[in-house]
């Protein structure tokens, strides 16, 4: 006689329900014990089962490079073991300075310390920088040195600017960005500096970005190049991009003035200006906003942007 217990289905419902209940659970616990390698999928069946989750990661270098960067967001700088720091900004900014030692990217010779007179009196001088820090914005450097070369030639100083029609000195400015929002800007401008700077220019941060068409940007910039004092970093958009892609941030920043505030909290001081200056020229030639040269640059094997880039591309070749 077999071993397996019979069982009669009681007359009542819940007596007929209960024995077949015991009945499949043995069947159940039978089946699993003659097949061990049977993942059982009734179980999967069940309401509320959830599959697990695959966890995808980088492989070889790649895993590397986001376990370094990961350990850096605990890292301290060597001056102040309370400020964080990225793991390989040292390496990468030698890089930098390295592609960027001939000096020939268009902010070498038309940024805007370059379009300013240096032959006119320091007021004036300060004054030209100011205005081509303005007409910069979303400006290539090469119109801006153009409209700067046209603004000199009619005589770039308050006093004949407030004299000059805003017809006129739209055709001044034009093709720069916004250009007619600029030719107010920078009538307004003037007409503060002549009535309450003695046709100069504010020396404080604060008093800078009063001005019509001011931003922090131009302010620090302004401080560094008119008046020679340190007091920030000009974050425009090739240094917000670029410490993005290098991971100079703790997390991803969404405008210039969130990236300034990071880079000053450990970048060294004595880099505040030299920065700027670096990474524009770096943005302009190499670092591009779209299509980056990638395969040329020195900072591929540290940087996740670039190694990304530089397998996406391999990826469609093949």
């Amino acid at each position: 006689m077999s071993n397996i217990p019979h069982y009669t289905r009681s007359k009542s419902r819940h007596g007929m329900k209960q024995n077949q209940t015991i009945a499949e659970k043995i069947a159940e616990k039978m089946r699993a014990a003659n097949n061990p390698d049977d993942d059982a999928p009734a179980n999967r069946k069940k309401k509320g089962f959830k599959r697990s989750h695959i966890k995808i990661e980088y492989e070889g270098e790649n895993e590397r490079l986001n376990e370094d960067w990961n350990e850096s967001k605990q890292l301290k700088t060597v001056d102040n073991p309370a400020i964080w720091q990225p793991v390989y900004w040292r390496e990468q900014l030698e890089n930098i300075q390295e592609m960027r030692k001939n000096q020939d990217a268009p902010v070498d010779t038309m940024g805007c310390e370059r379009t300013a007179d240096t032959a006119v009196g320091p007021a004036v001088y300060r004054y030209q920088i100011l205005v081509s820090l303005m007409l910069s914005s979303q400006t290539k450097d090469q119109v801006t040195s153009a409209a700067m070369d046209r603004l000199k030639t009619h005589g770039l100083t308050i006093s004949n600017i407030l004299k000059t029609s805003d017809k006129k000195l739209g055709e001044l400015i034009y093709p720069v960005g916004f250009w007619k929002r600029k030719v107010e800007y920078i009538k307004k401008t003037s007409t503060l500096l002549e009535s309450q700077y003695d046709n100069d220019i504010p020396s404080t941060i604060s008093e800078l970005c009063q001005l019509p068409g001011v931003g922090p940007k131009m302010a620090y910039l302004c401080m560094n190049i008119a008046w020679h004092q340190t007091t920030g970093i000009g974050v425009d958009t090739h240094v917000h991009r670029i410490s993005n892609r290098l991971k100079w941030v703790k997390s991803t920043t969404k405008t210039p003035e969130d990236t300034r505030k990071i880079l000053q909290e450990w970048l060294p001081r004595s880099l505040w200006i030299e920065i700027n200056w670096l990474l524009v020229g770096f943005g302009q030639q190499i670092c591009l906003s779209v299509s980056p040269k990638c395969q040329q640059c020195l900072n591929n094997h540290t940087c996740l942007f670039g190694k990304a880039n530089l397998q996406s591309k391999k990826k469609k070749r093949n």
